[in-house]
């Protein structure tokens, strides 16, 4: 069951409504069957995956709050993590290790190692791994009192707007006000309109914009050897339109949801392709995974609280174990060790380009100056996002070498732009779509609002006139045609 379904059409209505009927007392319980119910939909068997994962985690919190003894607290905790990583890699990563293995083996005339194992990757595994493993590290850390109640803490792990791709919740956030739902209020109008107002708009643009898009992206990553520059550089953009679209979308809906229910989810994206550099780019995307590999594994390893040089070694590893979170193949590893390497670079070369700056009397305040900044750092996230794309590393640097080679002004001006899947009026749609995107990711940047905020200092027929073009305009456009029926989420493979 995903969000842009005529299921969950029928499922999300359903669970609000009896949500708002039910006892207090029952409401979690209530939250909690929905949230199981909804993730067996995809596959009833890996449920199972998700309450083990649920029961070593709640067991382990309890004891770790219950020995005092450091070396008996710290023994559960490994426990705990070595149980959930280990269940994360046999499912995730066995296959790509063993695939890596053999080729190792193949160069040094080993015979390859045989596996009878073949699983379909359970979806969301990594996203509930980490917010389980989570809750534990910080009840082991004293940052929160285990949850004694079972039920409570499956809904905390299992809360089915942000089960399967976030935003990753701390147990600080999202159990806290789990442990409160029955003093939520049951009815409020602002975070019933809101919400839904949310839920339109992440449909947008996912169903608009990402689904759009994704087709010239797919038609131009299908065929790399086929095109010129001005097609890879379509379909370099493409996808980093595409990736934030969907992803954007889905944790929009997913925060909307729950705040429909009158629960508070974290800012998953803050407008991340307006960032100055490439670590401020990192500070708006995918917020709760960033944030979550900050404390639980760059500050565990010394963060900048150390040399220079291992400073830059904790770097290079978070961002590693970040790029092979997001798949079993080493173009995802790559991605994640070229962003590492961009901080690197942009911490050592940071003394030398402000002196630069004050040599030259820049104005690094002004428009112009911030304008540069944010289209050199988009082009350095959109070149490793073609590494994230591509199906090998090979296809990768190809892919760049014939983006930077191949040049064919020429494809602006006649119509090549329109045989890459998308049509003459679809691209249009496209475009129209993609500013729209813009101006409400400009209104984020300079007035630090939200849409819903946005449209709410708005007059009446202002703001029900944008929601309604919205609403209809996912209906038009975002269900155009049998080539355009809506895909399943991007981040759900992770």
């Amino acid at each position: 069951m995903i969000f842009n379904s005529t299921d969950f059409l029928l499922f999300f209505p359903i669970v609000i409504l009896l949500y708002f009927l039910v006892p207090k007392r029952l409401r979690y319980i209530w939250l909690l069957g929905a949230s199981l119910y909804f993730y067996m939909c995809w596959n009833v068997k890996y449920v199972i995956l998700l309450l083990i994962s649920i029961v070593t985690t709640w067991l382990a919190g309890i004891l770790v709050q219950k020995y005092k003894n450091t070396l008996t607290r710290k023994w559960i905790l490994a426990s705990c993590l070595m149980v959930n990583i280990g269940i994360l890699f046999f499912f995730k990563y066995f296959d790509f290790f063993l695939d890596s293995l053999n080729k190792v083996l193949a160069k040094v005339g080993v015979q390859a190692v045989e596996s009878s194992f073949s699983f379909l990757l359970p979806v969301g595994i990594s996203f509930y791994t980490f917010q389980a493993l989570g809750y534990i590290i910080d009840v082991y850390k004293g940052k929160i009192d285990a949850e004694k109640n079972p039920l409570r803490y499956a809904l905390f792990v299992s809360f089915f707007p942000q089960l399967v791709a976030g935003p990753i919740e701390r147990s600080e956030n999202l159990l806290k006000q789990v442990r409160n739902v029955e003093k939520m209020k049951v009815w409020n109008y602002e975070n019933v309109t809101s919400g839904l107002i949310l839920m339109v708009w992440g449909l947008f643009v996912k169903m608009v914009i990402a689904d759009r898009v994704g087709i010239l992206v797919n038609t131009v990553f299908d065929g790399v050897y086929l095109y010129g520059t001005v097609a890879l550089v379509a379909g370099a953009v493409g996808f980093a339109l595409q990736i934030y679209c969907d992803f954007m979308g889905y944790s929009t809906i997913a925060v909307g949801a729950a705040r429909v229910m009158g629960f508070t989810l974290m800012e998953n994206f803050h407008t991340p392709y307006l960032a100055t550099s490439v670590s401020d780019f990192w500070r708006r995307w995918h917020i709760s995974l960033s944030t979550w590999f900050r404390d639980y594994v760059y500050i565990p390893l010394g963060g900048n609280r150390c040399s220079r040089i291992r400073k830059y070694f904790n770097l290079m590893v978070t961002f590693g174990v970040s790029g092979l979170w997001h798949g079993a193949n080493w173009t995802y590893v790559f991605w994640g060790f070229l962003h590492g390497v961009y901080q690197v670079i942009g911490d050592i070369t940071k003394p030398f380009r402000t002196k630069i700056c004050e040599k030259t009397q820049a104005k690094t305040e002004s428009f112009s100056f911030k304008l540069a900044q944010i289209v050199g750092t988009f082009v350095l996230v959109d070149i490793a996002w073609i590494f994230f794309r591509a199906d090998s590393l090979k296809v990768a640097v190809d892919y760049c070498k014939r983006m930077f080679t191949k040049w064919d002004p020429w494809s602006l001006f006649n119509g090549e732009l329109y045989t890459l899947g998308l049509d003459r009026t679809e691209f249009n749609i496209l475009l129209v779509a993609t500013v729209i995107l813009l101006l409400v990711d400009l209104i984020r940047y300079f007035k630090k609002q939200q849409i819903t905020e946005f449209l709410e200092e708005q007059c009446i027929w202002f703001r029900w006139g944008v929601i309604f073009l919205l609403i209809f305009g996912t209906i038009i456009y975002g269900t155009y045609g049998i080539q355009f029926e809506s895909s399943q989420f991007i981040y759900f493979q992770f």
